[in-house]
């Protein structure tokens, strides 16, 4: 019996996109090419996958907007439950 397409992706998925860990989830985004390419000379200056780099920028934007946040009264409470409001610039 022949599979369609959905059961085909289905499989794919299972056998090339497993998360070991338990702590990945999966991420579909369309950017801007400028970021792309940005993305691919960052990864490749510093020798890592797409997927890390964009971690990498990720936590570190985090653990700025945090020290960010913690100079405020009841800032971190607030952060981490999403409530509060930086400025940024660009």
């Amino acid at each position: 019996m022949a599979t369609s397409n959905a059961q085909r992706q289905a499989a794919y998925r299972l056998k090339h996109l497993k998360d070991d860990d338990a702590q990945a989830e999966r991420l579909n985004i369309i950017i801007d090419l400028h970021a792309k390419k940005a993305l691919e000379r960052l990864s490749s200056c510093y020798g890592v996958t797409q997927r890390a780099m964009i971690e990498k920028l990720l936590i570190d934007a985090e653990r700025q907007a945090a020290n960010a946040a913690a100079l405020m009264p009841g800032g971190d409470a607030s952060y981490y439950a999403s409530e509060i409001k930086l400025n940024v610039t660009a």
